[in-house]
């Protein structure tokens, strides 16, 4: 497994990525002061971890200008608070499911183990632990507490999932990465309220960043 905590030089690449600038520690504050204090989450989530994590995807919010930096950033942010419900939550509310997809040779569930939703983005089902954790340099598929354990590595699997799936998309405006993270249960109609609730999050944020939210913003 391995050690997800910061190490000095880390820290420092991580406060001159440029990054820094726009995820400032009063942004961070300002999301995970939300938390209410018996929240799970409270202090687990913090603007160190998630510029040490970033230093593992230098290509997350890479964009022409810095306004689509600024774009990405917001709406990474927007998933992210929505999931973790106000940045309380480390593991989804329902954990008497496995989410063990037993069809999946490649990444096999253990026995015993749950891949239930965790972290910023709430990831789940072994067919993303699996490879999240190789890549990452954890041991997914045996040790998936681990994304509720280490800070760093749980903001890695939400960039790594990010990475994957939302980023190439970006462009297509912020419905598409809403269709990207749970479109099948929130798009068409399926549950506006959730939807509504990420495109409010995303143009406040975008507002925060002084940037335009873009067009296609909804699913």
């Amino acid at each position: 497994m391995a050690a997800g905590f910061l190490v000095a030089g880390n820290l420092a690449a991580a406060q001159n990525c440029g990054c820094a600038d726009v995820v400032s520690q009063g942004f961070f504050d300002g999301l995970t002061s939300q938390a209410d204090p018996s929240c799970e989450a409270k202090g687990f989530y913090t603007r160190d971890a998630f510029l040490g994590a970033w230093q593992s995807y230098p290509g997350f919010a890479e964009g022409p200008n810095i306004d689509d930096f600024k774009r990405e950033i917001a709406a990474f942010f927007a998933h992210v608070f929505h999931e973790t419900i106000h940045m309380c939550y480390k593991d989804q509310g329902d954990k008497f499911d496995a989410y063990c997809d037993s069809s999946n040779q490649e990444y096999p569930c253990i026995p015993g183990k749950m891949y239930y939703g965790r972290g910023p983005l709430q990831i789940s089902w072994n067919y993303n632990y699996g490879p999240a954790g190789h890549e990452i340099g954890f041991d997914g598929l045996n040790w998936p507490e681990g994304v509720s354990i280490d800070p760093i590595i749980s903001f890695k699997t939400a960039l790594w999932f990010w990475m994957r799936n939302v980023h190439g998309i970006i462009g297509q405006g912020f419905g598409a990465t809403i269709y990207a993270i749970n479109g099948v249960i929130e798009c068409g109609g399926r549950n506006q309220g959730a939807v509504n609730d990420r495109v409010n999050l995303y143009q406040y944020y975008c507002g925060q960043f002084n940037v335009s939210p873009g067009d296609n913003l909804y699913c």
